[in-house]
């Protein structure tokens, strides 16, 4: 492959090192055989001619910050490095929309729209450090998902190179529209296995004019999730609606500082938003008035941040205790409680720590197996395996996914296979092989 401009070419082993891994802790990585940061359009789309010609296995990687092993070293592939794609092309206010390149921080689009009074409303907790392109190959949802769902709910179009470097442009610059059929949502979510997605317009909405926040503390974390389905038959949509156990609480003190596991065994926080904010914030206090053991209204924007910031901290706190295998299940809203006391059950049996929290509005647990720290790669206690397995096993036997929006990736790829069933997943092989028929594109990922 030639040394050209439009690309750079990396083979330093610790360059090789970090694209090696990411967040997940999946522990068949290697490194790779090199790493190529394209610096245009052009780029990626030679680099996918050269893979496609010579049959090199090609792995799309953004920020590293994945949480499903979906873009690690592969043997004698090339990591194909997005992050230097990173321009916010325009914002459009008057269309309220977004034309960004795939290596754009989510953090960093959300700030550009807020000088026009708007806002890119998906929010994951790596808000801060994962890009655009990395969100829409795993359909990440984030912390206001209960009520402005996840990113597939703000694609309007994409540009997608494909396996042999041809360059398309699907969806629409409108809101509406349903010509053909949805590719941008077939390739929203598809983890770099059907193309490498390298520009995105994406819907903006208008920045909520007030938002009122609560924490409400509860006794123990099975009396909080039945407290998620009072306030979902309270007709009350919070923007943001987080769950986290006692357990986690004490990590987050301990790493943070505060005192959150002082005042309960369990927290949810409820921020509504909107012109009527404050009214909509005491329907759902009032959903929890009994069950909870003590309520609190967070005074001031300061007040506010620093709950959702305590929550965003939740899986950095449990990596400073021991080594996370990050589960990611979701379940119907109504068997939040049974789920959260039948994880508590596995953990006892197993004899492993798991600590519970998750985005609670839409039924997203995060049971996190948190076992002794060891080094990268090394594999995984076969109680925390087993644990997980049956934690997999749980959400599917209460109606649920075993992913809600961390996706599949490596890590849960053979749990995927039950959760579709031979069917679907023949079909869907089957769209993968139409796309990329030499198999280049992210293999042993996701199907």
């Amino acid at each position: 492959m030639s040394r050209d401009v439009i690309f750079d070419i990396y083979d330093d082993p610790g360059v090789l090192l970090a694209a090696s891994v990411d967040r997940s802790g999946w522990p068949e990585a290697v490194a790779p055989r090199g790493v190529v940061q394209p610096r245009s359009v052009e780029g990626v789309r030679a680099v996918l001619a050269w893979a496609n010609q010579t049959r090199t296995a090609i792995v799309p990687r953004g920020a590293g910050s994945g949480l499903a092993g979906g873009a690690v070293g592969v043997a004698d592939a090339v990591v194909l490095d997005l992050s230097g794609l990173d321009r916010i092309i325009s914002i459009d206010p008057n269309e309220q929309l977004a034309r960004v390149e795939a290596g754009v921080i989510t953090a960093d689009l959300d700030a550009a729209a807020g000088a026009h009074g708007l806002m890119y409303a998906p929010d994951p907790g790596s808000v801060g450090i994962s890009t655009i392109g990395g969100n829409v190959a795993t359909n990440a949802g984030g912390l206001r998902g209960a009520k402005y769902g996840v990113t597939r709910d703000h694609v309007l179009a994409l540009d997608v190179v494909l396996a042999d470097g041809t360059l398309i442009h699907t969806g629409r610059d409108t809101i509406k529209g349903v010509t053909g059929y949805d590719l941008v949502g077939l390739f929203t979510g598809s983890e770099g296995t059907l193309g490498v997605v390298v520009g995105a317009t994406l819907r903006l909405l208008p920045r909520p004019a007030r938002t009122a926040t609560a924490s409400a503390f509860f006794d123990n974390i099975e009396l909080a999730a039945r407290g998620i389905t009072a306030i979902t038959r309270s007709g009350a949509r919070p923007a943001v609606l987080e769950i986290m156990d006692g357990a986690t609480l004490a990590a987050i003190d301990a790493l943070e500082g505060t005192d959150l596991r002082s005042r309960g065994g369990a927290l949810l926080i409820a921020q509504t938003d909107g012109f009527g904010a404050e009214e909509e914030l005491d329907v759902v206090t009032a959903a929890l008035d009994g069950a909870a053991s003590r309520i609190e209204i967070a005074v001031d924007q300061a007040d506010a941040d620093r709950l959702l910031f305590a929550r965003r901290r939740a899986l950095p706190a449990l990596e400073a205790i021991g080594r996370p295998l990050i589960e990611d299940i979701a379940v119907p809203r109504s068997r939040l409680a049974e789920a959260v006391r039948r994880i508590g059950m596995i953990a006892a049996e197993e004899g492993v720590r798991i600590f519970v929290f998750g985005h609670a509005g839409d039924g997203n647990l995060h049971p996190i197996i948190v076992t002794e720290h060891a080094p990268a790669g090394a594999p995984v206690p076969s109680p925390a395996q087993a644990a997980a397995d049956r934690i997999f096993a749980l959400a599917l036997e209460l109606g649920g996914t075993i992913t809600a929006e961390h996706g599949v990736g490596r890590l849960k790829r053979a749990w995927a296979a039950r959760e579709l069933g031979p069917e679907v997943l023949s079909l869907q092989r089957s769209i993968r092989a139409v796309l990329d028929p030499r198999g280049i594109l992210n293999p042993g990922s996701s199907l």
